[in-house]
């Protein structure tokens, strides 16, 4: 495609875009405190990711977390193929309004209560 000034003008437009974006990620990474999980091989599976919030009758994991981004690792064996990154309050309001969450019991004793989460379904809440 030949240069005009329409594409250039464009492409100026998409660098600045894309600019903005890297500053924000490099501002996670700033200052900000981060948590971070990871969701072993069941995630492929099951299409969902737990998020613990209660432990032995205590808030833990998103209701307990004082975090400004929550990472979420998805792993298969010693792999990360990919990590959902939020910021916390975010993925607590996408919780809440998430309707007909499924709450599970798992870990150690079952002591712990974690929503699964449907990966596909996270974003439409």
């Amino acid at each position: 495609m030949k240069p005009t000034k329409e594409n250039r003008k464009k492409f100026d437009i998409d660098l600045e875009y894309g600019q903005i974006r890297e500053d924000k990620i490099a501002e996670m990474f700033t200052d900000k405190k981060i948590e971070v999980k990871s969701e072993r091989g069941m995630w492929l599976q099951t299409g969902n990711i737990a998020i613990e919030y209660e432990c032995y009758g205590k808030p833990s994991g998103i209701n307990a977390t004082d975090s400004d981004y929550w990472f979420h690792n998805l792993c298969i064996g010693e792999e990360i193929y990919g990590t959902l990154v939020f910021k916390t309050d975010m993925l607590k309001k996408i919780i809440k309004n998430t309707p007909n969450k499924r709450e599970v019991s798992g870990g150690d004793n079952k002591a712990s209560k974690m929503y699964l989460m449907n990966i596909q379904n996270i974003f439409s809440s």
